[in-house]
């Protein structure tokens, strides 16, 4: 099959297994490596990440803290690592996608432990700030490395198998924090919830030992030096390729805008408004980790068997009327604890696609610059919804300011995803 595009031959794989775990059988010893590699990689990732919205409460008690300076916290680890998802990504189209990973995890591990150790508010955003560039770095050459790796037939149910992964971390959070916060007094549980989240440095001993460079990348990256034509930094905003980058920046914008609005918040919202104690919401917490785990693996199947595209439309509707549902109406605690498995589904699962999506999207001497920075300026201005939700909160309830940003981030995701082309099962090759 072909396309005027002249950045990238187009050829599309039949897929005639589509059961959930067909790509798992057919691995073979070097994907299966590269796959736990990933998905451990990226389930500490999000264990890293949560760790910080779990203990936002207490830092607000302890330092005294306003609810939009708090919020900014978040705000700024991921406006950092959206610069950093690019400079990673354009780093694994240079010396290799392994090498930037290996490279990201150790750098937001050392600063996850910084966290741990400082002194005031000041300094956590600055240490917060500093581990965003890795943690941005680390989605972005894992991503691109499990889209390379995989067949494209298997690739959006691999790939989407990952992102599982996040919701993994979420509950080793949660875990962590119901613990911790059991044996010790706050104003210590917060500081090893810290060094929990420097956990996954230990990944890197593993993948140096059994993970490889995907011979596509290898190819390309021998092909560019052999001629000297390696990619520029900004060459994914020359023509043709500027108008996919501008769409897909905006569709990762709103995706991850309207998670970061729900998921940044919703802690403070069942301890502040819901009156749940830190230790009583973990059972709320864990319903919804269990339907973003769910939706995590049904987003997976779904964009094998339905394409990117349709998943990315179905669950955006999904998630602006459960969030609606869960914020609007005067609902009992027991029914609240129900909706959270239908929140964490299809606020969750469209992420199975993005990755694959992505990659996809570009052709292989761009592919780690395009996708980083795309699914990281979307990171970047998505972080700005925690700040605003934070801040509007102090004009209206939490629960009509998570809704308000939660509702626009998700109409600009279907409209971004809608004028995009459909990807499903598309051939790379080392161009």
């Amino acid at each position: 099959m072909t396309t005027a595009d002249p950045l990238q031959r187009i050829e599309r794989a039949e897929i005639e297994d589509t059961s959930l775990l067909a790509f798992y059988r057919d691995m073979n010893v070097a994907e299966r490596r590269t796959f736990w590699a990933c998905a451990s990689g990226w389930a500490l990732d999000g264990m890293d990440f949560m760790i910080y919205p779990l203990v936002i409460g207490t830092i607000i008690v302890l330092w005294k803290v306003d609810a939009a300076s708090a919020g900014l916290a978040g705000t700024v680890t991921l406006l950092a690592s959206a610069i950093g998802g690019w400079l990673g990504g354009y780093l694994s189209d240079h010396i290799g996608r392994v090498r930037t990973l290996q490279i990201t995890i150790i750098w937001f591990s050392f600063f996850s432990l910084v966290c741990a150790v400082v002194q005031n508010f000041e300094q956590l955003l600055i240490a917060r700030a500093v581990l965003g560039l890795g943690f941005g770095g680390e989605w972005a050459a894992g991503a691109v490395l499990m889209g390379e790796a995989i067949r494209p037939q298997y690739r959006g149910r691999a790939v989407g198998s990952v992102q599982s992964g996040w919701a993994v971390g979420w509950g080793l959070a949660v875990l962590s924090q119901a613990i911790l916060f059991s044996v010790m007094p706050a104003e210590t549980a917060w500081r090893w919830m810290f060094v929990v989240g420097a956990l996954p440095a230990l990944l890197v001993f593993y993948i140096r030992r059994s993970v490889t460079e995907p011979e596509i990348a290898a190819a390309a990256r021998a092909k560019h030096a052999e001629t000297g034509s390696h990619p520029k930094l900004w060459e994914i905003f020359t023509f043709p390729i500027a108008k996919t980058t501008v769409l897909a920046s905006l569709m990762a914008t709103g995706c991850q805008g309207g998670y970061y609005a729900i998921t940044f918040w919703v802690p403070q919202f069942l301890t502040k408004e819901r009156h749940l104690s830190i230790v009583g919401s973990t059972g709320y917490l864990s319903t919804l980790i269990i339907g973003s785990f769910i939706g995590y693996l049904t987003g997976a199947w779904l964009a094998d068997r339905i394409g990117r595209r349709n998943l990315f439309l179905i669950f955006s509707i999904g998630a602006m009327a459960v969030v609606l549902l869960y914020t609007q109406l005067p609902l009992t605690n027991e029914i609240l604890w129900v909706l959270g498995f239908p929140l964490g589904f299809f606020a969750s699962g469209y992420f199975s696609g993005v990755g694959a999506f992505l990659t996809e999207l570009y052709p292989t001497r761009l592919r780690g610059s395009g996708q980083g920075f795309c699914y990281n300026f979307g990171r970047g201005i998505g972080a700005l919804f925690p700040f605003l939700v934070g801040a509007l909160s102090a004009s209206t309830s939490l629960a009509n300011a998570i809704a308000i940003f939660a509702v626009v981030a998700y109409a600009l995701f279907f409209i971004a995803a809608f004028a995009l082309p459909e990807t499903r099962g598309r051939v790379l090759h080392a161009n």
